[in-house]
């Protein structure tokens, strides 16, 4: 089934990007998923019944013919190992923010106690970041209560109600009952000259999730401007601005960015501190 279904997306013009880069581990991804089996070469071993057949071939069938992102089919996705409920009218997780959680404990004197993930979206990254950090309280921040609602559902699906709230705010002007210790940060910021670029499997997702206007910076600049005042005073904001990251820089060009290196993949992923935003050095 796995080189079926390979063959028939390699054939197909379908495009990657959602998860998985290549027709083989979209392939693997699908039947995994379909037949409730490990990512391991136990399942190679595996007789898939005729109910499993027919909704792999029925989803494949899809995919190729909609062009549209195998999570939304699946109503699943992947994501740092963990698995999330996500549903047309949201991104789809695949942010490098994530890999970068077990690198923080490093980066901070202390482990973070308060945590804000703002742009929220299925909740993946500040649920991954409560796992990461148990002694931490989150608070997921999302405009859209499509969003709103997955991100609960996600919350609750990981065991997670009692030190993970959700909270309906526009990220440009939240006031946080605290400042943060750490924001995460994963705003759109697709510029208008990529979005009219984008292939359909792209499309599919909310425009509102991706495009940020003409630099792509329309979220993150009235964030990053009150950086300094929305963090702790050892706190750190870990952004991702992916192709937009030359504008950034040209916005702010006294801004300490640090920009990471990403050995999962990805572009555009910044650190700010506050020590750095605050120090008698930089400029505002």
């Amino acid at each position: 089934m796995l080189e079926e279904i390979s063959e028939a997306f390699s054939a197909s013009e379908i495009v990657y990007g959602h998860g998985t880069d290549n027709a083989w581990d979209e392939a693997t991804y699908l039947v995994l998923s379909c037949a409730n089996l490990p990512d391991d070469e136990s399942s190679l071993d595996v007789n898939l019944d005729t109910a499993h057949v027919a909704k792999i071939k029925e989803i494949a069938e899809r995919r190729i013919a909609e062009r549209v992102p195998l999570a939304y089919l699946l109503g699943t996705c992947q994501y740092l190992g963990l698995t999330f409920a996500v549903q047309p009218g949201l991104v789809i997780p695949r942010s490098p923010i994530g890999f970068l959680l077990d690198e923080l404990a490093s980066w901070q004197v202390e482990s973070p106690k308060t945590i804000y993930d703002f742009c929220t979206g299925t909740g993946c990254i500040g649920i991954a970041a409560a796992l990461e950090f148990p002694g931490a309280e989150v608070t997921l921040v999302d405009l859209d209560p499509l969003a709103i609602e997955v991100s609960k559902a996600n919350v609750e699906r990981h065991g997670l109600s009692g030190r993970v709230s959700v909270v309906q705010a526009d990220v440009t002007s939240y006031e946080p009952n605290q400042p943060a210790d750490l924001i995460l940060f994963n705003p759109p910021y697709v510029d208008d000259l990529d979005m009219a670029t984008l292939p359909p499997e792209f499309l599919a997702e909310p425009k509102h999730g991706l495009a940020a206007g003409k630099d792509g910076l329309d979220i993150l600049t009235p964030v990053v401007e009150r950086c300094g005042e929305l963090l702790s005073e050892n706190g750190l904001l870990v952004g991702e601005v992916g192709r937009s990251a030359p504008a950034l820089t040209r916005k702010f060009p006294e801004a300490p960015f640090i920009w990471l290196d990403l050995p999962e993949g990805g572009e555009g992923v910044f650190l700010l501190e506050e020590r750095a935003i605050s120090s008698h050095t930089a400029r505002r």
